[in-house]
């Protein structure tokens, strides 16, 4: 929206010109260059033979545009032209922000587009743990950046409910249920999963079952299995919505096997010369797809390795139909994701829908060193755990505030500081003090939606903060595309800045006249916008009073 004017003159020029070139606008890298630049001369340069700066200067002289709203064009560097503004322009552009509205930020760039979005995917043998945290925080934010673009986005959540580990999750809750029936029963410390929370449902077990369950049997350890899985997942869906994130799909992998998708996988690779027999387990020749060596996709045993439900599951999310088809994984993944996708290529499915946000580790620091979460009775540390200690809103943003694939410093000190320093608290307390602003403006009896007169707002605060508050729409739609949700988290910080700056250099209410104080307040009420939309997009509040 800021560069929306300056895009059509320099689109008109073009065509004067009958110069074949997209109008691009960007901000320069520095402030004493203008305030917005193009490089489009030199992208010109080689098609029209000419020097960047001789193809400048005929732009140039044919752009036409309003003097209340350009000041000067200049030629720059090899052939930059960079544009300066006056408040005018500012103007235009703070009365379009208010017109808007709420949609602000929100574009139709990708309406009648589908995307589908699977994340979290944690498997049903315990509660989340802490480093789950940000495959939540990133996958949601995800999903909600691609609908503010307008991407009709299905949530998903692939349900691992089969393979080893649930069969290690029955044996070990049996184990605790032996025991808590009084009886010397071993558990297994190599494969077992240890924590209070198998003691719990193995107790729920005896009270339901007494001792019925004692002679151990497949059955008994089937109902172990059922048990463990229906309470385990229980617990993560009461985290999720304690973060406000919510699912509309939930992908069983054990329908991968009954429904026989795996079988049909494996024989559809075997046609293609991809599948091969060697030291009794079945292998996939992914050398002849361009990869470093074959892998086993069956053990021995007869049971899959993760690779081949992962490959059959992929099959079915592309023959879905969506536009876009979204993995957000931890970066121990890398290897097997490349894999999987040679695979699924290979069975003739277009892989440039998948696009894969590969994470970082996390790291706990407190007093500034490596810190490792856990309870003082020694009990395993939950993503709830996080969430008590510190608040939802604390968070989901710590955990999207960084690019995916750098490593996350997660700061317990910092995240519990309740100052400008915690860069939640800094956000929220800029929408709070907007929100006392126009509390303090009803109470006087000022009516905070009548006209606003923006040609009034000259000072060099209000002209930033405008300038900063018109290239939300460009970050929504970069960070969408990017997949990225540091984007806007990196982005709301400017803005809060800026306004702080105007807050404190611009008096809105006791402005000198009342004209100027519905301009500001209007300005105001944009900065609330943005804010509040800006969170709603990393899932965090934003609170009235603090």
């Amino acid at each position: 929206m800021f560069f929306e004017y300056i895009r059509t003159v320099l689109g008109n020029a073009l065509e004067r010109l009958g110069y074949r070139a997209e109008p691009h606008v960007e901000l320069p890298r520095h402030e004493s260059h203008g305030d917005a630049a193009t490089p489009v001369a030199m992208q010109l340069a080689k098609q029209l033979g000419k020097p960047p700066r001789t193809i400048a200067e005929e732009l140039i002289a044919a752009m036409e545009y309003d003097p209340s709203m350009i000041a000067a064009l200049e030629i720059a560097g090899p052939g930059f032209i960079n544009f300066r503004l006056l408040p005018g322009y500012y103007a235009d552009v703070a009365r379009r922000i208010r017109a808007v509205g709420d949609r602000y930020g929100f574009s139709e760039r990708y309406i009648g587009k589908r995307a589908n979005v699977e994340y979290v995917s944690a498997n049903p043998t315990g509660p989340l743990h802490p480093g789950h945290g940000r495959n939540v925080a990133l996958g949601d934010s995800i999903a909600r950046l691609l609908e503010a673009v307008g991407y009709r986005v299905t949530r998903e959540y692939y349900f691992n409910n089969a393979g080893r580990q649930m069969q290690n999750l029955a044996r070990s809750i049996y184990a605790r249920y032996r025991q808590l029936l009084g009886d010397d029963y071993p558990f297994d410390d190599e494969n077992g999963y240890r924590g209070q929370y198998i003691v719990e449902i193995a107790r729920e077990l005896v009270e339901e079952y007494g001792d019925q369950l004692r002679e151990e049997s497949e059955e008994h350890l089937a109902i172990c299995r059922a048990k463990g899985e229906a309470w385990c997942f229980a617990s993560i869906r009461r985290t999720l919505e304690r973060l406000d994130v919510h699912h509309d799909v939930y992908f069983n992998e054990y329908s991968l096997y009954t429904d026989g998708h795996i079988a049909r996988t494996v024989e559809q690779l075997r046609q293609r010369g991809l599948v091969y027999e060697k030291d009794g387990a079945t292998w996939i020749a992914t050398t002849k797809l361009g990869l470093e060596q074959d892998r086993v996709i069956i053990k021995s045993t007869g049971e899959p390795t993760y690779r081949l439900p992962d490959i059959a599951y992929h099959c079915i999310k592309l023959s879905r139909g969506d536009d876009l088809v979204v993995d957000v994984f931890g970066a121990d993944h890398i290897a097997t994701i490349q894999e999987v996708l040679a695979a699924v290529r290979a069975l003739g499915y277009d892989t440039t829908r998948v696009k894969v946000v590969l994470h970082q580790m996390v790291t706990f620091l407190k007093d500034g060193v490596p810190y490792k979460l856990s309870k003082r009775s020694g009990e395993q540390y939950t993503l709830d755990d996080l969430i008590e200690e510190l608040g939802a809103d604390v968070v989901r943003y710590f955990f999207a505030m960084r690019a995916a694939e750098t490593q996350l410093v997660f700061d317990m000190d910092l995240a519990r500081e309740q100052s400008e320093t915690n860069p939640v608290f800094y956000l929220q307390y800029a929408h709070a003090r907007i929100c006392s602003v126009f509390a303090n403006a009803e109470q006087l009896g000022i009516d905070v939606s009548g006209h606003a007169d923006f040609h009034l707002l000259e000072h060099p605060a209000e002209c930033a903060l405008i300038k900063v508050l018109a290239q939300f729409p460009d970050v929504v739609l970069r960070a969408a595309e990017s997949l990225a949700p540091y984007i806007v988290a990196d982005y709301l910080h400017t803005a809060a800045e800026a306004f702080h700056t105007f807050y404190h250099e611009c008096r809105i209410l006791g402005a000198p006249r009342d004209e100027i104080v519905r301009a500001r307040l209007a300005l105001a009420q944009a900065t609330r916008t943005v804010l509040r939309n800006g969170l709603h997009l990393l899932g965090v509040s934003a609170p009235e009073r603090m």
